[in-house]
């Protein structure tokens, strides 16, 4: 079976394999790889290890070396020199007049290109831009536009739990939270309730939407008619969480109230269509605004 080794650049949460060639890596230890870029420093985030042939889905480009002292010295003076080509970056965009905000900015390890990062609402034209830098700092310049997912990830920020985003803590790659996700989980349809710091719907939609799926088959709906072991009775409240209902039991001597858990219940008819109607205009324009949001 072949070895592989897994890497992370930066700050980033995605891992790439590599082929260590012989050489034994422990966690933590920095490396040089060659990537499309050209040379990057990076760190190992999965010592070696065997996997099968299989799971091998194109030929891995090997580790080049084990990062030297110098290689760490260059890669630690590469981020310190960020700051500077930020604040002449951020200077010249300013001169130009040009409509976008500078994130961040990456020197490539041997330091011949430089890539700033941006976001902008359409695109801009940073011709000129690009010329003021490339002539100020002698090295070829990128420039590449980033949308409102990657700003975070790179500048970071706290989400509406009190925590860092999923984005910078461990999500790897993106996955896509839908309207439809909020719905099943009985949320409010108010964006600024769902939608995380990015301005997108929370990724954290999606990691209870399997259950609330799958349980909600199996929960009657508020305002059904359930039997139990002593009679019927109307459904008032639907814990999804806690997989209970709450009923009222009209009983000889009066109602009585009980929690009942999954099991205990039979749906005998679904809720009349009685209930207080909603302002449904509102709702239909905070779904409109939330579709806009799942990309």
């Amino acid at each position: 079976m072949p070895m592989i080794v897994g890497v992370k650049f930066g700050t980033g949460c995605k891992q790439y394999y590599f082929d260590p060639l012989n050489i034994t890596f422990k966690e933590g230890d920095g490396v040089i790889v060659e990537t499309v870029r050209g040379l990057e420093f990076a760190r190992i985030s999965q010592a070696n290890t065997q996997v099968p042939d299989e799971e091998i889905k194109v030929p891995l480009k090997p580790v080049v070396r084990k990062a030297t002292e110098e290689d760490e010295a260059r890669a630690k003076e590469n981020f310190e020199k960020k700051a500077g080509a930020l604040k002449l970056c951020q200077k010249h965009i300013d001169r130009h007049k040009l409509k976008m905000k500078l994130v961040d900015a990456e020197y490539t390890f041997d330091r011949s290109k430089i890539i700033f990062s941006f976001t902008a609402d359409g695109r801009v034209d940073f011709r000129e831009l690009v010329k003021d830098l490339a002539g100020e700092m002698r090295m070829r310049i990128e420039l590449r536009q980033i949308y409102e997912r990657d700003d975070i990830k790179l500048r970071g920020a706290m989400g509406i739990c009190g925590r860092e985003c999923c984005c910078i803590r461990h999500l790897a790659d993106y996955e896509k939270a839908t309207v439809k996700m909020a719905k099943n989980q009985n949320l409010s349809l108010n964006p600024t309730k769902v939608s995380g710091m990015c301005g997108k719907l929370m990724c954290c939609l999606k990691y209870e939407n399997d259950f609330y799926v799958e349980v909600g088959k199996r929960m009657p709906k508020v305002g059904s008619t359930v039997k139990l072991q002593d009679g019927t009775a109307r459904v008032d409240e639907v814990d999804i969480l806690k997989e209970r209902i709450k009923v009222t039991l009209e009983k000889e001597d009066g109602v009585e109230q009980r929690y009942c858990n999954i099991g205990e219940f039979e749906l005998l008819a679904p809720p009349k269509n009685n209930a207080p109607k909603k302002n449904l205009n509102r709702e239909e324009e905070n779904e409109d605004e939330l579709k806009k949001l799942e990309d």
